[in-house]
């Protein structure tokens, strides 16, 4: 079997005899990216004995020993288990308490939340808010199920008042963010928001496909992507819940 090294440092090393280097990262570090985890973060999670091997991994369907963070017993995953969805049982089955049900849907500020906000997410901010009046104190909504290990979602853009998410996606620099495992990723974060009565518009530029009904597909973003949002909010609300907070126009 052909050794495969990777631009990340992963895998075999360039002077390993009959390797095959990639100019890429390594699926591993490429889920990281799209999870915003580090490897450091993935190291701290996994059991002692294990934290050497997951290290050195490249491989996101590797099984390995855990720790929960809750203190929960250790339990066995994949990679991208771990990464993208809740793999402990017990804290799965505390997601679905009727306790915690009810508080599904609540938006609130997480004063500690870690987000990357790119340049062009703010202007969309921008653009809507010299349209509609959306609040800048909440950063993340309750859900029902666990995501990213996690029982909430932090949304680019928040609505409260009509209980709608607004969402930015563009493949990057890279060429594949919002594609493979993260579009999936995005899938799952819009169906928990749904089970918790709110909807989301998806912006999908610069060549990335539409995910539903609720996508906006454009080049890039314009004065005329805000409007098709805006438009799209009132077929999901209705014309008078939007119109109650938007912004009076000389």
């Amino acid at each position: 079997m052909t050794a495969v090294g990777f631009s990340c440092g992963h895998g075999a090393s360039a002077d390993e005899p009959g390797a095959l280097l990639l100019r890429r990262h390594c699926p591993l570090c490429s889920l990281l990216e799209e999870t915003q985890r580090t490897r450091a973060e993935l190291v701290g999670r996994a059991a002692p004995p294990d934290r050497r091997r997951v290290a050195a991994e490249t491989r996101v369907g590797a099984v390995y020993s855990w720790q929960c963070p809750r203190g929960h017993d250790r339990y066995d995953a994949s990679v991208v288990e771990v990464l993208t969805s809740q793999a402990c049982a017990k804290c799965r089955r505390n997601a679905e308490a009727p306790t915690v049900a009810r508080e599904g849907g609540v938006a609130s500020m997480n004063a500690g939340l870690r987000t990357r906000t790119s340049v062009t997410e703010q202007r969309l901010r921008a653009l809507l808010e010299a349209r509609l009046r959306i609040p800048r104190g909440v950063n993340t909504i309750r859900v029902n199920r666990m995501f990213y290990g996690k029982q909430e979602v932090w949304p680019d853009i928040i609505v409260p008042a009509l209980r709608i998410a607004v969402e930015y996606d563009d493949p990057g620099r890279s060429r594949r963010a919002h594609r493979g495992l993260k579009e999936v990723s995005d899938s799952d974060k819009d169906a928990a928001l749904a089970e918790v009565g709110w909807a989301v518009i998806r912006v999908r530029a610069a060549g990335l496909e539409s995910l539903g009904e609720n996508s906006i597909v454009c080049a890039r973003l314009t004065d005329d992507v805000a409007d098709r949002i805006v438009e799209r909010m009132r077929v999901l609300r209705g014309a008078e819940a939007v119109d109650a907070i938007a912004v009076a126009r000389p």
